[in-house]
């Protein structure tokens, strides 16, 4: 075989461009599937702390209240936790992998506008709990792909509780 008819073959030329290409196409992947797992862990962390809010918020005003200071049982606090980490009050499995009671944090506040009317009829004020969650996310790939796990999850949410 000649040197010129060497230079203008054809044979295995998609071989060659998908050994070009084929590393760049698995970075998209790994990338696009890690992007993928860290939202589908924030909307968790999310739908953790909106749980959590809302069993908060079912809690009744011995549990959490106003009247001797922003006071919460710490049986209720540990089951608020619980509820925004696992979605049951007695604990479970985690929404997020390596999410920890530590991570939550719930605080009572009293407004310093009383309300008086319906269901706060008799309170001195109407406690609000925040739940806040700032959780380290755990990469699916370890920094392989775009996301390490330097990244941190966040989410907060209020709710006025209701003493039911």
């Amino acid at each position: 075989m000649r040197l010129r008819d060497l230079w203008t073959c054809r044979r295995g030329a998609a071989a060659a461009e998908l050994a070009l290409l084929l590393p760049l196409l698995a970075g998209m992947l790994f990338g696009a599937i890690e992007v993928a797992y860290y939202f589908y862990n924030q909307h968790q962390v999310v739908k953790g702390v909106r749980d959590g809010a809302r069993y908060a918020s079912r809690q009744s005003f011995a549990a959490i209240n106003c009247e001797s200071g922003a006071t919460m049982d710490s049986g209720v606090q540990t089951a608020i936790q619980e509820v925004t980490r696992t979605g049951r009050p007695s604990g479970g499995t985690t929404r997020v992998p390596g999410w920890e009671n530590a991570e939550v944090t719930v605080a009572v506040s009293c407004p310093t506008t009383a309300l008086t009317t319906g269901i706060y009829d008799g309170q001195t004020n109407a406690p609000v709990v925040t739940v806040t969650a700032n959780v380290n996310y755990q990469s699916l790939f370890d920094g392989v792909g775009i996301i390490t796990d330097s990244y941190t999850l966040n989410a907060t949410q209020q709710s006025p509780v209701m003493g039911i």
